[in-house]
């Protein structure tokens, strides 16, 4: 039985794929994070965004900007002492999306300044506006900002549905414990494939 889902109130919603989180090169990276399930994930990212294009599912996309003026000291002391100043900020390389080339005209792009792409940001009017019901998450880091997102936006009666190809956290530990957390009590873990299948797209053997 294939997931339940509705493509004309549904958006793809892609989390911080941004150079510092995502980039061998990146903040994270050079912090001695494993940035490879980030790497791994993307051709069945971009494969989703291909089909959700074709089949007219709009495309959002969340960007995580930091800046003095949104640091608060609470926000600062997430650190405990660690030396990530340097991490998406404002107008810098690491801030700009990895492997990803967002379409001005058509895609939506959301700047948070938290783990949660609703707190204090348009994500939610947007998704009003667009009548949206369903999100289909992906992005990283799967534990903390999806997860994040995808707990509010279950708060917030929205469905979600969580692509597992499509996202990837610093361990495979955190990854398996976010993805058992959601689909026990904030939404449903899928796959790209199972969305491939249902909106009639062809999914390569073995590249999904």
């Amino acid at each position: 039985m294939g997931v339940e889902w509705n493509p004309a109130r549904s958006a793809l919603v892609i989390v911080d794929v941004q150079n510092d989180y995502c980039h061998k090169e990146g903040s994270l990276a050079k912090q001695g994070l494993d940035v490879s399930m980030a790497e791994q994930m993307m051709p069945n990212l971009h494969r989703m965004i291909r089909a959700c294009k074709e089949k007219n599912v709009p495309v959002i996309y969340i960007q995580t900007i930091h800046e003095d003026s949104t640091d608060s000291k609470t926000w600062v002391k997430r650190l405990k002492g660690k030396s990530q100043t340097d991490l998406c900020r404002k107008d810098t390389w690491g801030a700009e999306f990895f492997q990803l080339t967002p379409d001005e005209k058509e895609d939506v792009i959301v700047v948070k300044h938290r783990y949660s792409a609703f707190i204090n940001t348009r994500f939610d009017s947007v998704l009003r506006a667009m009548e949206i019901e369903t999100l289909l998450m992906a992005g990283v880091s799967t534990n903390i900002c999806v997860e994040s997102t995808a707990r509010d936006g279950f708060m917030l009666d929205y469905d979600v549905l969580l692509l597992s190809d499509c996202t990837g956290a610093f361990t495979r530990e955190a990854y398996d414990m976010s993805l058992k957390t959601i689909n026990q009590f904030f939404g449903t873990v899928t796959s790209s494939e199972e969305i491939l299948k249902s909106l009639d797209v062809k999914v390569p053997v073995g590249q999904a």
